[in-house]
């Protein structure tokens, strides 16, 4: 079925279209955001559960942006009274205009910036689900991740506990200007199982997970993962240190992911560009990588939690080439940025939520599939180790520096694996030294879209990343 869109926002559009009216008679670009999204959120282990329906991206509320003698101001509201458009307009405006006045009279630095275009559309998008997580049985999804996390604890005597988690939300999303009437729906779920083990003293976790668009009807495939986290984390009860050095590597899909997010995610999101703050700027048009390194960003490029038909700015969704056989192309770009940089917007402005602004923001990041098989990569390396598992990164988009945690590297001697694992495993590395060494490249692709990306320590947003196993040199510790 169509997940359908908000009745409660179809409800607030003759409200929304008067305020957009009135507003426009003090300013000269008016736009209007809506959301209604709702959602359920399931955790269980043996210890505990909890069952609730707030995941990152549930929201009701409005945001209006208005422009007026190059400058921008904004106001958030959680409650509007479409019967009465007039009194919210009036209450809008005198407080924007004097956000405005305060801005001209300032001493701070601001940016002047063009009006944004308003080119006519109407868009209405309901994608496909089977299931809304408004409407879906609780009882029943608690007693499968019951189920799940009970299996857990027989798959090894090593067990702590096995904690089964699952999210999903219906987002519903409206966009008004004078000449633009945007609506789309989407549900997108997410779900995890994480095994705990311990053993002398210490104790280490597995973790596998899974995204998509669709609804509660994917919670189906957490079974599949409960086996694999539990023989990941008996596996790191054994594992040895590693001796820091540089490495032939392979890297799994999920770490592939976690390199293209932190290499070529922040170092590209453009309004860093405006304040001078990525290095990726000063690439554009320049090798960054191998001739096997084809990377995408957008919400076009794959089908995950974050692939939607149109931006919290009201522009397309899109599908960017930023590298290009290792020549870095494009950058990606909100609409403001793109104003200030003379380019055109990518449909990467993104809200935490509607009382927050927007800034650029990463989509689906992903690297193209190559020709070569695991099997072939793993016989070609002479000595390193086969990297998997992903914890977390950092990245230094000014001077293009990452950081990497991963859960175990598997180590490889002449072209087979020895049974040897370490953990864990911190991968360090200049972005177009790795990307350079890169020589080999899967046929295979996976994305992710498990987790949540922030902007510098808050702004957290859904994002989704993968690409297929890499073979290139890395900085091991």
């Amino acid at each position: 079925m169509k997940a359908p869109f908000s009745s409660y926002l179809n409800g607030l559009v003759p409200g929304l279209k008067t305020l957009v009216e009135i507003l426009s008679e003090t300013f000269d670009y008016v736009s209007i955001l809506s959301t209604d999204s709702k959602g359920l959120a399931v955790r269980i282990s043996q210890h505990s559960r909890s069952v609730g329906n707030k995941t990152m991206t549930t929201e009701r509320g409005t945001v209006v942006r208005v422009y007026k003698d190059g400058l921008y101001s904004e106001y958030a509201m959680d409650r509007f009274d479409p019967e009465n458009p007039g009194e919210a307009a009036e209450r809008i405006r005198k407080i924007l205009e004097e956000q405005l006045s305060v801005l001209k009279q300032s001493a701070s630095a601001v940016y002047e910036t063009e009006k944004l275009s308003d080119e006519p559309l109407e868009l209405l998008v309901e994608k496909e689900t089977e299931e809304l997580p408004e409407d879906c049985s609780l009882p029943e999804i608690v007693e499968r991740l019951t189920a799940i996390s009970d299996k857990g604890m027989t798959l090894s005597d090593n067990m702590l506990d096995c904690m089964a988690n699952a999210q999903s939300t219906h987002i519903c999303k409206l966009f008004l200007t004078k000449n633009r009437f945007l609506r789309q729906s989407y549900v997108y779920s997410e779900g995890n199982v994480a095994a705990i083990v311990a053993k002398d003293g210490q104790n280490k976790f597995g973790y596998k997970s899974l995204s998509g668009l669709g609804g509660p009807e994917l919670f189906a495939g957490l079974s599949d993962k409960v086996e694999d986290a539990v023989k990941d984390a008996d596996l790191m009860l054994n594992a040895e240190r590693i001796a820091p050095g540089e490495y032939e590597i392979i890297t799994s899909p999920e770490v592939t992911g976690l390199i293209a997010h932190e290499a070529f995610g922040h170092g590209v999101e453009m309004d860093m560009f405006v304040k001078g703050r990525a290095l990726g700027a000063d690439y554009i048009d320049q090798r960054v990588g191998s001739d096997l390194v084809t990377m995408h960003e957008g919400a076009l490029c794959a089908e995950n939690v974050t692939s939607y038909a149109f931006d919290d700015e009201g522009t397309l969704a899109g599908d960017v080439t930023e590298i290009d056989h290792g020549i870095l192309k494009a950058g990606i770009c909100d609409a403001l940025s793109a104003l200030r940089l003379g380019t055109k917007p990518t449909g990467n402005g993104k809200r935490e939520n509607f009382e927050h602004k927007v800034y650029t923001r990463m989509t689906n990041t992903i690297f193209d599939s190559g020709t070569d098989t695991l099997e072939d990569m793993i016989r070609s390396v002479k000595y390193g180790y086969l990297l998997e598992g992903m914890e977390s990164g950092m990245e230094d988009p000014k001077h293009w520096g990452i950081q990497c945690i991963l859960q175990m590297g598997k180590e490889i001697k002449d072209g087979k694996l020895t049974g040897k694992v370490v953990s864990p495993v911190i991968m360090t590395g200049y972005v177009p030294d790795l990307l350079g060494n890169i020589s080999m490249v899967s046929t295979d692709r996976m994305v992710f879209g498990s987790g949540g990306c922030g902007k510098g320590h808050k702004e957290w947003v859904k994002v989704s990343d993968g690409g297929p196993y890499l073979k290139t040199k890395g900085r091991l510790g």
